[in-house]
């Protein structure tokens, strides 16, 4: 069910909402956190597509804000407020809210978004394009417990990521680190099973790939050794090579979702390493809200006392 709105308010934004789920005889229970999408028209139908794919695991209310600017400083354009709500089957299993403001509205995005929270639920924010230099400090950030941002979608990766180390808060996370979850678990899984001092590394992947950074730092500051970066054809990481006193611990992922591993005396093994979908990458981060220590070390490059 879809209820369109214009030039309204946040009043009648939960007024049709509330009004959206008595008609289609649903509670007003059962959703887990509220989701701020942050995102122009042009990536709204994919981040809405991918969020809505993520609220079968977690039900949420998304809220999508796209401001919507003048095309030259010469253009006005009128201070208002439409929106869009979306219950039922064309809400995944919550509630979204497309939010398009104008003018000055678009420079309060958070004086609308507010009212519209979940009460007592925690609040994630998801930059998919543009996001703030400091997260922690933008209007809409600052409502929230976990703030999603996304290296692969910036021009200059690498030095979007140093911005990030020098702007880090406790609940800021990135899209590249997300997708390392896999290779950080076969990793630690391979060091177990080695368990041998590791002595040198090497991270192959694409030029200029954030994740491939992200991870470098990671293996460095856990295992205190130099991670020589590789650049190869990609797509994304292909290889970490870490090598250790009996011989090399090897995942390869040239292409494709199949990966290799070699462990030293042992015969190597095929392992799935597939490269995820939005939705499951936004499903991954919503599972924890708490502060990602891990990427803080990654990002900051910072030594400590543990082992991966």
């Amino acid at each position: 069910m879809k209820i369109d709105l214009t030039d309204t308010t946040a009043s009648k934004i939960n007024k049709a909402l509330v009004q959206g789920r008595r008609a289609l005889g649903t509670p007003a229970v059962g959703m887990v956190l509220t989701m701020v999408i942050v995102t122009d028209e042009e990536n709204a139908y994919d981040a809405i597509k991918a969020a809505e794919e993520a609220s079968h695991e977690h039900p949420s209310r998304t809220l999508v804000v796209i401001r919507r600017q003048a095309r030259t400083p010469r253009d006005r354009v009128a201070s208002k407020l439409d929106a869009e709500v979306r219950v039922g089957s064309d809400a995944g299993t919550g509630e979204t809210v497309v939010l398009r403001t104008y003018g000055e509205v678009s420079d309060h995005a958070d004086s609308v978004v507010l009212p519209l929270l979940l009460p007592d639920a925690p609040v994630v924010v998801w930059w998919p394009v543009d996001a703030p230099e400091v997260p922690a400090k933008d209007p809409l950030g600052a409502l929230a417990q976990r703030r999603i941002t996304d290296l692969y979608a910036v021009a200059n990766p690498l030095e979007s990521l140093e911005q990030r180390a020098r702007s880090y808060a406790p609940g800021d996370t990135d899209l590249a680190w997300t997708r390392l979850t896999p290779w950080r678990s076969m990793l630690a899984a391979a060091l177990d099973q080695a368990r041998t001092r590791i002595v040198s590394g090497a991270v192959e992947a694409e030029a200029d790939n954030p994740a491939a950074e992200l991870l470098s730092r990671w293996l460095e500051a856990r295992l205190n050794v130099t991670i020589d970066r590789i650049v190869t054809a990609g797509p994304v990481v292909t290889a970490v090579r870490l090598g250790t006193e009996h011989g090399e611990i090897v995942i390869d992922r040239p292409e494709g979702p199949l990966a290799t591993l070699t462990l030293p005396d042992q015969p190597s093994r095929t392992l799935a390493l597939k490269v995820r979908t939005m939705s499951e990458l936004i499903a991954e981060e919503l599972r924890r809200l708490d502060a990602d220590e891990m990427y803080a070390v990654a990002l900051r490059g910072e030594a400590t006392k543990e082992t991966v």
